[in-house]
């Protein structure tokens, strides 16, 4: 069996090691240490935002962001169907309700027609939406021009939910520092890790401020513990941070390698009509985290994106389907979504290829292989 290659695995630094005995060598263990302040100084420079609390995860970053924007029992939170559970799980933690919106096939991103559709019939029954949770999908940037006209007109909080585009740019700003707050993960497949781990930014002093003392358990400025809120463990630990701050060393060579691979991946498939990629529109630049396809049932001749990867399975390369839309999910059945259907056929369609910033081009050759043997 030739070796396994996974979908986005992580890939070191060099440094980390050091970062992480300089911890260690000042018995900085436990959370919110000076590690976690410099990560956060880092992240601050690089996204352009003023301000930056480092978290567990990203949906910590996302619930504290709910939590901010003061979410609660029964309000109505607009959500990117095609997404990750960790984007509309919080929505739920705060017994809201969720209100799911399609894609458009420009970027995969929330619909902007949709979007608006959904509101005025919000509207229209007498609730205004809370918030909005918008997606940069693998690392895509979503049509914010767009967007944020729509969240202006109505004056509804955007949270850009930047997990995936940690190097993703709009109009030459750093995707996640547009909206209200924006978030970001360091999860272990993420184009930087810090093994796990979020990080809510804005440039809105009150709101990171108030995330921050709602991260630590909410603890009262007080000689004592004294709690006047409801807190909850989510800051990051000083040892993750230390992780951090080698990765984003390399921020900028993780991008490129992923844009490589994604040019080289079009390269090597350009002779299959049936295969075409996700688009980069202009003003977007995607840092191209996962390389994703579409498989145009129509020019395939029964080949399907399942087809390619059980190929891929059998000769032990990882790729996944393009995520399963959250109002075709069991645990959101009977929520409100709004959209043609462009979603589902992504879903249908679109296959995830493998993308880690150390792929070798013998690996994507034997991706690439795979694939054309699929069609012949």
């Amino acid at each position: 069996m030739k070796p396994r290659i996974f979908l986005s695995p992580p890939h070191k630094s060099g440094n980390e090691l050091l970062y992480i005995q300089q911890a260690l060598e000042v018995n900085w263990i436990a959370p919110a240490g000076p590690g976690t302040a410099a990560f956060e100084n880092m992240l601050s420079a690089y996204t352009g935002c003023k301000h930056v609390v480092a978290l567990s995860s990203g949906t910590a970053a996302i619930h504290l962001a709910l939590l901010a924007l003061h979410v609660a029992d029964g309000d109505i939170v607009l959500c990117q169907s095609l997404t990750f559970a960790a984007c509309a799980n919080p929505i739920v933690y705060q017994k809201a309700i969720p209100v799911f919106i399609d894609s458009e096939e420009k970027t995969w991103n929330i619909c902007p027609d949709a979007l608006e559709e959904s509101i005025k019939a919000c509207l229209a029954r007498g609730q205004k939406p809370k918030a909005i949770i918008a997606v940069h999908l693998y690392g895509m940037p979503m049509q914010l021009t767009e967007i944020l006209k729509i969240c202006e007109r109505y004056d509804i909080p955007l949270i850009e939910d930047a997990a995936e585009a940690l190097g993703s740019f709009y109009k030459n700003q750093h995707a996640g520092s547009f909206g209200r707050m924006g978030v970001l993960s360091f999860n272990g497949n993420k184009i930087i890790t810090t093994s796990a781990g979020g990080a809510l930014l804005s440039n809105d002093e009150k709101l990171i401020e108030y995330s921050r003392f709602l991260s630590t358990q909410a603890k009262n400025v007080a000689p004592h513990y004294e709690h006047t809120e409801i807190g909850y463990n989510y800051r990051m630990s000083n040892i993750c941070a230390s992780i951090g701050l080698a990765q984003m060393e390399v921020i900028v060579k993780r991008v490129e390698r992923r844009r490589f691979n994604f040019d080289y991946y079009k390269k090597m498939l350009a002779d299959i009509p049936a295969i075409t990629f996700q688009n980069e529109p202009l003003h977007c630049r995607s840092n191209r985290w996962l390389t994703a396809i579409l498989i145009d049932p129509k020019l395939s001749e029964g080949i399907t994106r399942e087809v390619i990867r059980l190929n891929l399975e059998k000769e032990n390369i990882e790729s996944r389907p393009v995520w399963k839309p959250m109002h075709l999910q069991p645990v959101f059945h009977g929520e409100k979504f709004f959209g043609a259907g462009v979603s589902e056929r992504l879903f249908e369609n679109g296959l995830c290829l493998p993308s880690g910033s150390d792929l070798s081009l013998e690996d994507i050759n034997r991706v690439t292989e795979v694939i054309k043997k699929s069609f012949r």
